[in-house]
This record gives C-alpha cells, structure tokens and sequence, in this order.
C-alpha cells in the first residue's frame, strides 16, 4: 500500500497556480513567436519584463505558503533548518539579474 504524497503549501491553491503557470507558458510563446517575427527589440524586452514580472508573482505565492504551512506549520524541530531553506530560496531569487 503507498503512501499519499504530503500535502504541500500550495496544496490548497494548486489549481491556480497552474493556471498562472500555464498563462506564464503562454506569454512565452507569445515572446518566441515575436522573435521568429523579428519585432523591435524593446517590445520583446517589455514581454520578457512581464514574463519576470508574473514568475515573480509564483514564486512570492510559493513562498509565502512554504513559510506559513512548511516554516510555522510544520514541525517544531524542522522549522530552524526550514526557515534557513526559504532564506536561501529567497536570496537565490533576489540575485537574479
């Protein structure tokens, strides 16, 4: 008999996030096709901002759900070695750039 997979933070806002994921997928394309058709290079900068812009959006939604169900929700034991995980996840997404 398997073990169902634990529930995540975004467990409960799984859906949406997909469909962010799947608009972010979109946007990409968007951004492919507008190069294969040579548009000027500000306006696929700007696409490329707005793609940033929306991923940034997901990870802040993961974030905070790692931090309120996996940090403070979670095991007292694991939140001193949870809690330096999502300083490092935080620190890996501000260096981009």
């Amino acid at each position: 008999m398997s073990e169902a997979p634990a529930a995540r933070g975004y467990t409960a806002s799984k859906d949406q996030l997909l469909k962010r994921l799947r608009r972010v997928e979109g946007q990409v394309r968007g951004i492919e096709g507008m190069v294969e058709d040579d548009r000027y290079c500000i306006d696929v900068l700007t696409q490329i901002s707005a793609v940033q812009a929306a991923l940034d959006k997901v990870a802040l939604g993961l974030l905070d759900g790692h931090a309120r169900h996996c940090v403070t929700g979670g095991p007292e034991a694991l939140q001193t070695d949870r809690t330096d995980e999502l300083m490092a996840a935080v620190g890996r997404l501000m260096r981009r750039g």
